[in-house]
Order: structure tokens, then sequence, then C-alpha cells
């Protein structure tokens, strides 16, 4: 066992001492199971990538559902000139399984309103409803098909949560760069606590004669990034977006989710974590701030059962989270990071992030431009982005600063 990775504890103790992380070895993205080294473009895509994305899958996020046979959708509601006349906002009802008795989810759109052809999109989902992200009333209130959740889920179907969120999504910050910013309540998806899977989209999807998860089924993390791909089914079928340039982003648990919608789906052109922390991108075997056991015992509905044998065998995992960051590879992703933010781990981030390095540098990328990790307000805009900004766990104007600028660099005007 590594140095450093002190188990047998509470999970609830955390470390924040960098002289306590001790020594640890990441395993390779470039070694293969079978010994061999990957050496071209044509060994990652065809042999050593699907066999991480089945790591993952069975391992850690679980295997999700393929995409519906069938989706349908419908725009709910019209506003022209939102935002002081900056956009023009529409919501769209998806059914995910392509009846309209069954699990739906809104996706709130605000586009720019003198937009001329199809637009680009940053997508993510939201903690507190559409209705969180504006206090416009003309945005439908968090009231989905499945029963309210105990405590914070059944509080947040209110009318007084209206505009709660709107600094953490910067909508006309975001249109008047020429962009559309679409969002959902992840609750739709799969309702965050304990007791909601039963309320979630995934036992529409059991196999015949299934009743219970597997070991290596999808759970709520898995459930909100499937979301995310059936929102971008739709964003195929509106001539108003860019469907090919459509940047899949989220906060904290949802920058877990982004990550791995991104490592997933490839039809996502950019991926961004925004102090996503443990299970999203950073380092499982440092011993540094929160840790599989505490996130396990926590959340035990975010990931797979299989992952909850790892709470104090972290060295045995065969990946850790820079192999995440490698599967979006050569697509640019960006990974933000807070000062204040230590339980999220900021270097660890960082650092995930670099080691990822190789497989982008591989595949005829500039990679993660900086050596060492960059100091407060020092963005790097490389193809693997990187910021660490004063502040503690939240999205703020700065972060969508760089998401923006990240976004024209990347996609060009």
């Amino acid at each position: 066992m590594a140095a450093g990775l002190v188990f047998g504890q509470s999970p609830r103790d955390a470390n924040y001492d960098e002289s306590k992380v001790g020594a640890y070895r990441l395993p390779n993205p470039l070694l293969m199971a079978n010994g061999q080294t990957v050496q071209t473009a044509a060994q990652w895509r065809g042999q050593r990538r699907p066999e991480i994305l089945r790591l993952f899958n069975n391992h850690m996020y679980g295997k999700s559902a393929p995409k519906p046979d069938r989706l349908d959708y419908e725009v709910t509601t019209r506003a022209a000139r939102a935002l002081d006349g900056a956009a023009n906002r529409r919501e769209v009802t998806i059914w995910l399984t392509g009846k309209k008795s069954g699990p739906a989810m809104r996706l709130l759109l605000y586009l720019p309103t003198n937009a001329k052809g199809p637009v680009p999109v940053f997508l993510g989902p939201n903690f507190g409803g559409n209705h969180a992200i504006n206090a416009d009333p003309g945005i439908t209130i968090a009231k989905t098909w499945m029963r309210p959740g105990p405590g914070v889920e059944a509080s947040k179907a209110t009318a007084a949560g209206r505009g709660k969120e709107a600094s953490r999504w910067q909508a006309e910050m975001v249109t008047k760069q020429g962009y559309a910013l679409a969002t959902f309540y992840y609750g739709d998806v799969f309702p965050d606590h304990k007791d909601g899977l039963a309320d979630s989209i995934i036992p529409h999807f059991y196999r015949p004669g299934q009743t219970a998860q597997e070991p290596d089924d999808w759970n709520a993390i898995g459930a909100w990034a499937w979301g995310l791909s059936r929102a971008l089914d739709y964003m195929e079928k509106d001539k108003d977006l860019d469907a090919k340039r459509v940047a899949v982003l989220g906060h904290s648990r949802l920058g877990k989710t982004a990550l791995w919608a991104g490592a997933q789906d490839e039809r996502f052109s950019i991926v961004i974590s925004n102090d996503s922390g443990e299970g999203g991108a950073a380092l499982s075997r440092r011993y540094f701030g929160e840790t599989i056991e505490r996130i396990n015992t926590s959340f035990p509905w975010w990931f797979n059962k299989n992952y909850k044998g790892y709470n104090q065998r972290v060295d045995s995992l065969p990946f850790d989270q820079h192999m995440l960051i490698a599967l979006v590879a050569p697509r640019p992703v960006y990974v933000a990071s807070a000062q204040e933010d230590q339980w999220a781990d900021p270097r660890g981030e960082f650092l995930s992030a670099k080691a990822a390095d190789p497989v982008y540098r591989l595949l005829g990328t500039d990679g993660m431009a900086a050596k060492e990790m960059p100091a407060i307000h020092q963005p790097v805009h490389s193809t693997i982005g990187y910021h660490i900004r004063t502040g503690k766990h939240d999205v703020t104007a700065y972060d969508w600063e760089q998401f923006l600028v990240f976004g024209k660099k990347h996609w060009g005007r």
C-alpha cells in the first residue's frame, strides 16, 4: 500500500496537509491490460480507450441504458427578448421513454436575440430547478412526474426558489457573447437522495425480470449523465442550435457528471468540470480532502455498488481520475478549481488534468501547456485547460469568463 494512504480511520476524517499525502503511483493510461504500451492513435481508439471505458463502467459509474428507441419533444413555453432583450427563451419538455405518461425533463434554453444561424451551446444540469436560474415568473417551477423527495428535494419545487442560482449561470453574459445556454433540473432524471432510485428513470430501463440494481449498474451520476445526452439528442433536431459545438459542464457532483457524460458521449465537443473533486477531476490516490470512503458513505446512491469495495482499497482501483479526463481526448477539456475548496483537492484536480497530457499529445494536441500548477487567476487555455481562482465552492462570473474564452479559442467564432 502506498505511503500516505491512511485507512481504517473514520470516513469523516480528512487530510488538508500536503506533507501527509505521501507517495502514490498512478496507473498508466497508455499501458493496456495485456502489458502492451499504446503507441498509436489507432491503438488508443480501438483498444485502450474502450478498455478504460469498461473499467469505469464496471467499477465506478455503472453501465447506463442506451439511447431510447424513441424520444418525444415539445416546446412548452416561449418568450421573446428575455434578459432585458439579450435573449430569447424557451422551455422544451423531453419525454425520456417516448411515453407522455412517463418520465420527462424540462430543458431551459436562452438563445442570443440577434443570432444568425445555429449557435454553439453551453449545457449543464442545475440543482434548484429551471426557475432558480432566473426570477422570471414565466419559467416553470421544478415540478416533475416524480414524487418529491425528502428534505431539500421537496423544498426546491417552490416559487421561493426563483432566481436563487442566477449567479451560477450568467445567462446574460453567455448570450451576449453569442452562445446559447441550456440547463435542466437534475432531479427530473434522478432525485438526489437515498430513496431517489425508485422515482428515477433507471427502473424504466430494467431488463426483463430485473427488480433491483446489479453491482455494475448505473446510479445517480450515470443517470444525470444520460440525461445530458438526451438533451443533446434534442439539440440535434433544433435548427437554431449548433449540435456540433456543445460544451457540457457541471459544478460539484454535476461536474463529476459532466466529465462522465463527456467521456461516454463523443458528440460533446468541449467538457468542463467546475470544483468536481473526488469522483470527478481530483485524483483518488491522493490522501487529501474528500475520499472514496467518505463520498460512498455520504452519498451511496451516486456510484455503482462495486465502487464501495474500494473504500479502503484505493490503490486497488484499476484506474484513477486522470484516465477519465483522458477519455475526453482529443476534445478540449477544462478543469476549474477554487482556492478555498480544499475538500475538492484543487491540486489533485490539476495533477489529474496534467496526468492526462500524454494521451492528448499522442493524439496530436498540445495537451496541458502548464508544467506546474498555475498561480491564482492565471488560467491555462491549452487543449487541457485549467484555472484556480480565489473563493469557495461555487460557480462565479470569473469561472464563466474563462469558460467563454476557452469556448471561443477552441470553437472559433
